[in-house]
């Protein structure tokens, strides 16, 4: 019997997602797509950075304007369809129109999230609108339930077609290719463990970043006055440049003529050097510095028609290098099946051999008539399992497949990434049973699973009901999880359970892609929240949600028993160390695990089987090289530097010094006697914030927060650099007669604060915002007016700064602290214990502080800014 838990039944919790608040009912679905262009974009929103943090970090601001803007149709809204219109809305298009003449049947239930029985025979289309609008109010929904007509497509910017004839495939893509400007045309069908994707994206279609990632730079060590001219870099950091890349110089000195902008291309290409195709010898002579940085050039991309394609499809796109044979065959295979219904007007019944052998004719009759380029051999044992289970849209291959449209409609419509060109295809034939199925295992039960039942038997379907799962964490990844779950029957009977924990609540920036939560689940906790959904998926998921951490602290919760009754584990977290504390117990447990992880537009999973396959913790990256302290204090050279300098001084300023003077107020002579203990320059320099935190630094309006913001600004990037090069002046010399400022340190220029630069205003918001936070200050309404807060700020008197002589600056690599030791330590410490003292005795009744933790996702505390 496992002790009490701190969470409750998802059943219990139902009252909690009942009695939310509502938004209001979006408009009925309007069965047509004509609506005033002026009105669409007058009804369309601004980006809200709080909602789409995580997708302006990856697409940029521009790539989402763009991305807004656009109008996408999605015709057939079976699972693969309902898959790719919920990302599509999440994403944040313009509008997304939904085509389908078909009625909700009792098979869809296994794919279609947003359908349950009540909708069996309503029309697909209309029945998915009110729940995928409550995905994103901002997205205009609208139907068409009829027949589809060519000339309707030029109201998109993209079309995609889930379940249509080649025929007519053909004819929309003819008509999208060749209008002007062209629509992307994309086509995708899931047929029972067997996918595909078909892109044409028009004669011309330019992809303005192919890999959305940041240009590669490096800092020049060195440049030869030769033909061709060797480039060499610095050894501290290696080149990411490719041979045939182009690449700008700047801040060259001697060789100026580099400094002129124009891209130039390399060759030889190696870690730390390369050859420059120009001859330099009439140049000036390299003195030092210079920054090289790869320029990413737009790239054009010819489309073929589908009609051309279909013939001549070229290279494939490769998802499994162990079936290097196979999308030629699918290619095959997918055109036989359209053949077959074509002929029939039905999909082959699962299991009979003779509507597999039908499949196989077709498909050896289309190989016959491509002459020269048909296939040797035909497998036909595996046309036989793509032809038994044809019918079917697993949930599994729907949510991958709607994952990778998805992905190429925003492609199609921003200009970002590098489109898939033109045909994918995958199989997952493994993932049948491996004892043979006979046809009576694959026949209808009249139940919702039949479509799987159709692809794995009745055996396996029941086996799935009665699993005991353990999944660790709901958010982005576990919301996918949690659905996917109950739409295949997981744990969906009475000896089935479906435990899931996770210790977080819901946050605005969460709702963009976790797509089970809605804004009236804002501060919810995420666990009984998607629990609930999922139920509502499938009501007879039986599912447990906890708010515990799955952590050493909790296996009084999670203990020996839980973990043996177990069947598998399904890690949906975000960080590695839960990773490696939750695979070490299914190491020890004997338990399968199944992990993943999502990093922007990439990501990766891995199956862990006990005695079969590595588990997650027996391979781990190698540890990231940490700069030298003195680089991220005072000689940064890429963005990482920065990025760790700001980030030590977030922590430093907003959680560990107020951590530290809560501590002292709470226990001021415990706090004194271990300060006193370890006598040391760190607790020294610890007693030197909290006074100055309490002292100077303290703020009891949101003016003083101002000031302070304000004053850290001008010692961050004015005074620090002015004493620095004070110190170092630019045509310093080191002992050994070398120039200082030499590769990689960059010799820096002090900012001058302006209350009209956004980007410094932006910094004196977010940093009086936070220091408030600490202080529990209100903070104004006015202070997010920037023409208020400028003036707030312009009243700041700024002392005099004067660089002084005989400052010590660490320039030592191998230092690991900044602070220097001294024989008095013991008697200053004494000192400030004094002054601390003496400093509480002036704090009011009950004051503490409130330290901030970083927030990586958190718009709201301003820690991004």
């Amino acid at each position: 019997m496992l002790p009490q838990k701190r969470g409750v039944d998802a059943g219990e919790v139902q009252d909690l997602h009942n009695k939310a608040p509502r938004p209001a009912a979006p408009a009925p679905a309007q069965d047509h797509h004509k609506e005033d262009p002026a009105h669409m974009a007058a009804r369309a929103p601004e980006i809200d950075e709080d909602l789409h943090s995580r997708q302006l970090a990856v697409y940029g601001r521009e790539t989402m304007k763009r991305l807004f803007g656009s109008n996408v149709l999605v015709s057939g809204l079976q699972g693969l369809g309902a898959e790719i219109a919920k990302n599509l809305v999440l994403a944040g298009v313009k509008s997304v129109t939904l085509h389908d003449d078909g009625k909700v049947d009792l098979w869809d239930l296994s794919s279609n999230f947003f359908l349950s029985e009540k909708d069996i025979g309503l029309n697909r289309a209309q029945a998915c609108v009110p729940k995928l609008q409550e995905l994103n109010n901002a997205v205009i929904i609208s139907t068409i339930t009829g027949d589809l007509t060519k000339e309707q497509l030029s109201n998109f910017q993209a079309v995609v077609f889930t379940d249509i004839s080649i025929e007519k495939a053909v004819e929309f893509d003819d008509y999208c290719h060749s209008h002007q400007p062209p629509i992307a045309f994309i086509k995708s069908e899931v047929r029972g463990l067997f996918g595909s994707v078909f892109c044409d994206f028009g004669p011309e279609f330019t992809v303005l970043d192919v890999d959305g990632e940041e240009p590669h730079t490096g800092i020049v060590a060195s440049i030869s006055n030769d033909n061709p001219a060797l480039v060499s870099c610095v050894d501290d950091e290696r080149l990411e440049f490719q041979d045939g890349d182009l690449v700008i110089f700047s801040e060259v000195h001697g060789m100026t003529e580099l400094n002129d902008g124009k891209p130039r291309k390399i060759k030889s290409a190696r870690p730390y050097s390369f050859t420059l195709e120009e001859d330099t010898t009439s140049y000036g002579t390299y003195i030092r510095g210079g920054i090289v940085t790869q320029v990413k050039p737009p790239k054009v991309l010819k489309f073929k028609t589908l009609k051309e394609a279909i013939k001549e499809p070229g290279e494939f796109l490769m998802s499994d290098f162990s079936k290097f044979d196979r999308p030629p065959l699918l290619h095959l295979a997918f055109q036989a099946l359209d053949k077959f219904r074509t002929e029939l007007l039905r999909f082959p019944i699962a299991g009979s051999a003779e509507d597999a052998q039908k499949l196989i004719d077709f498909a050896i009759s289309i190989n016959e008539s491509l002459g020269e380029s048909k296939l040797e051999e035909i497998d036909k044992k595996l046309l036989q399992h793509f032809a038994s289970g044809s019918r079917a849209i697993l949930n599994p291959m729907a949510a991958m497949f709607g994952g990778i449209v998805g992905q190429e409609v925003v492609k199609a419509c921003s200009g970002k990434f590098h489109p898939l060109y033109q045909f994918f295809y995958f199989d997952s034939v493994e993932s049948l049973p491996i004892e043979p199925l006979e046809a009576s295992d694959l026949k209808p039960e009249n139940s919702r699973y039949d479509a799987q039942i159709s692809v794995f038997g009745t055996k396996l379907q029941k086996k799935l009901e009665q699993s005991k799962i353990f999944m660790v964490g709901s958010g982005a990844l576990g919301c996918e999880f949690l659905k996917n779950l109950a739409l295949m029957g997981i744990s969906c009977s009475e000896n089935g359970k479906l435990t899931v924990t996770d210790d977080d609540v819901i946050e605005k920036s969460n709702l963009s892609r976790q797509f089970l939560f809605r804004d009236w689940n804002i501060g919810q906790p995420k666990s009984t929240v998607a629990a609930t959904a999922a139920m509502a998926i499938n009501p007879k998921l039986h599912v447990e949600a906890l708010q515990n951490r799955a952590s050493p602290e909790t296996e009084n919760v999670f203990n020996d028993a839980f973990w043996e009754s177990l069947d598998a584990v399904v890690n949906a977290l975000d960080n590695v160390t839960a990773r490696m504390y939750i695979d070490s117990r299914c190491v020890y447990f004997q338990k399968p695990l199944l992990e993943s992880g999502t990093l922007g537009a990439k990501c990766n999973t891995q199956m862990v089987i006990p005695h079969l396959t590595e588990n997650y913790g027996a391979s781990r990256d190698p540890p990231e090289k940490q700069a030298p302290m003195c680089t991220v204090h005072s000689f940064p050279h890429n963005i990482d530097h920065c990025l760790t300098w700001a980030r030590s001084e977030f922590e430093g300023l907003l959680e560990k010094t107020p951590t530290e003077v809560n501590a002292f107020l709470s226990n001021p002579s415990g706090y004194a006697t271990a300060a006193r203990t370890a006598g040391d320059a760190q607790a020294r320099d610890q007693l030197e914030r909290v006074i100055e935190c309490l002292n100077r630094d303290k703020c009891d309006t949101f003016q003083d927060c101002i000031t302070w913001a304000r004053l850290k600004f001008e010692d961050y990037f004015a005074n620090r650099v002015k004493q620095l090069t004070f110190t170092f002046p630019e045509d310093a010399m080191t002992s050994s007669g070398a120039p200082f400022w030499s590769a990689p340190k960059r010799f820096p220029r002090p900012l001058e604060f302006s209350s009209s630069d956004p980007s410094h205003l932006n910094f004196l918001l977010a940093a009086s915002i936070l220091r408030a936070e600490t202080f529990g200050i209100p903070i104004p309404d006015w202070a997010k007016n920037p023409k208020k807060l400028a003036e707030a700020v312009d009243k700041v008197i700024l002392p005099d700064f004067q660089p002084k002589q005989g400052v010590k600056i660490e320039t030592d690599e191998k230092a690991t602290s900044l602070s220097s030791a001294s024989v008095d330590d013991a008697a200053v410490i004494e000192e400030l214990i004094a002054k601390l003292e003496a400093i509480s005795k002036t704090l009011p009744p009950g004051f503490h502080m409130n330290p901030i933790q970083f927030e990586k996702v958190s718009m709201s505390n301003w820690s991004r800014i």
